[in-house]
């Protein structure tokens, strides 16, 4: 075999992981209407979906600094964002769905070898809970979330276990995210990264600007990376 085919053989996806909010599910109903719970019953007025999605990728924290107004160094900041994860642990799944495409794209990975998984910063107490929803008969291969290990995206540990857990070199990995800290992640794991267009992206962000390998505007696209560009 050749240098070329050896590196071919190498490059080629065997494992996609995606993060999960804003790249995997549709999670902002469920969030958006978890925060407008908490706004609601701190005497807060609610916020439109489309004034909190793009804050949706970000965690707890940045929901309820675009929520309250406030920081963290707030005295009511952490019992905010307890209520706000609390309620939002209580209805997790009724209004999140898998993005147009994404069951689809499941499927053809499937058909074609290649093991899925997910890397998210969404701790293990709500990631669990929402992919049993999501994901009934297990199929994905490694889920690795905010609190599997001491680091957290954008460090790259979490994609180098997923891959460990899948079993695959991280150059046949390709990660897809909708933030920035997912490509530096990806990039760092040696991953081959993707930008979710469709995903919780601001106005003031600029994914063309994060590096990353390619962008998408559908999940379907994904199949075009399963071969080294």
């Amino acid at each position: 075999m050749t240098t070329d085919s050896l590196a071919m053989e190498r490059d080629t996806v065997q494992l996609v992981l995606f993060d999960l909010d804003g790249t995997f599910a549709d999670t902002a109903p469920d969030l958006s209407s978890a925060l407008n719970r908490t706004l609601e019953r701190n005497g807060r007025n609610p916020l439109s979906p489309e004034q909190i999605r793009p804050y949706v990728s970000h965690g707890g924290m940045a929901m309820i600094r675009a929520g309250f107004g406030i920081e963290p160094d707030h005295p009511k900041f952490e019992n905010y964002r307890n209520q706000f994860l609390e309620t939002y642990r209580q209805n997790i799944a009724w209004g999140t769905t898998l993005f147009p495409g994404m069951e689809q794209l499941l499927e053809a990975l499937e058909q074609r070898g290649v093991g899925w998984g997910i890397v998210t910063n969404k701790p293990a107490w709500l990631t669990d809970p929402l992919m049993q929803r999501l994901d009934p008969g297990r199929r994905a291969v490694s889920i690795v979330s905010g609190d599997t290990l001491e680091e957290r995206k954008p460090h790259p540990r979490p994609i180098l276990y997923a891959c460990e857990k899948a079993g695959v070199d991280p150059a046949a990995c390709l990660y897809v995210g909708d933030a920035e800290r997912d490509i530096q992640a990806g990039r760092a794991a040696g991953a081959t990264t993707l930008a979710a267009l469709f995903g919780y992206i601001s106005e003031q962000d600029q994914p063309e600007q994060w590096g990353a390998d390619g962008t998408i505007e559908h999940p379907l696209q994904i199949l075009d990376w399963l071969v080294p560009h």
